[in-house]
């Protein structure tokens, strides 16, 4: 297994595990998805992706059909995705994705958790070269076997391919999303959920106590409503 699949198996039941998080995170997902390319997710494949999302998560339809058009409406506020990047204690790299209404609101409050918790919020550019940016895929697996899925989507920028209990997941770079979409839905592959995610090339182990204070400033900055994702080089266990 490759280090998708480490990271996916380290980072599972860890992050998003509360239910009204993850409607925020996605329900903002939506307002951005609207805004670019309107409210019918048939001409709209970001859209599609997010609905595809809403339901792995089981966001009730009336709450999807309500954000979508309260996302219509010209008085709702657009959101813009912002990275933050710094340090954490003992060296550990940090990004934060946002998604927010309010830049200025959001800065302050991003700038003093690293404050609060002895880290440093860097300049643009100064962490984002440690990850890997990459999409995924998380499909229905009935039917298909993972390898001969891995080698026919090579072509469309596959780099690894998984199984485990939730169905199939599929890797590959950033730029990839958009022609793996449209492969999986002209093969009538059903996408269960899709996302982008940030691997760290290289993640540094540390001792308890280290990590507690890194874990620290993780959860600070995780309980804040514009913050949608956070990474880190923080090496974690793969324990089941």
């Amino acid at each position: 297994m490759g280090r998708a699949f480490e990271f996916r198996k380290a980072r599972k039941m860890k992050r998003w595990s509360a239910m009204s998080k993850a409607f925020t995170r996605i329900g903002k997902d939506i307002v951005m998805a609207v805004k670019e390319g309107g409210p019918d997710p048939d001409s709209n494949s970001r859209l599609r992706a997010v609905i595809q999302n809403a339901k792995s998560v089981n966001m009730p339809k009336d709450n999807v059909e309500r954000a979508i058009k309260k996302a219509s409406d010209k008085d709702q506020s657009d959101y813009k995705e912002v990275l933050f990047e710094g340090y954490a204690p003992h060296g550990i790299a940090i990004l934060v994705e946002t998604a927010t209404d309010n830049n200025n609101r959001t800065v302050a409050n991003v700038r003093s958790y690293f404050n609060k918790c002895d880290g440093n919020l860097g300049t643009s550019g100064s962490v984002e070269f440690m990850f890997d940016h990459t999409c995924n895929f998380r499909i229905n697996s009935e039917g298909l076997d993972p390898e001969e899925l891995e080698l026919e989507f090579i072509d469309f920028g596959a780099e690894e391919v998984f199984k485990d209990e939730d169905g199939i997941l599929i890797y590959a770079p950033f730029g990839s999303f958009g022609a793996i979409q449209k492969e999986l839905e002209s093969r009538e592959i059903e996408i269960l959920s899709s996302g982008f995610e940030r691997i760290p090339q290289v993640t540094k182990k540390l001792t308890p106590d280290q990590a507690a204070d890194v874990e620290k400033l993780l959860e600070k900055i995780e309980e804040d409503d514009d913050v949608q994702n956070v990474y880190h080089t923080m090496e974690e266990s793969t324990a089941e």
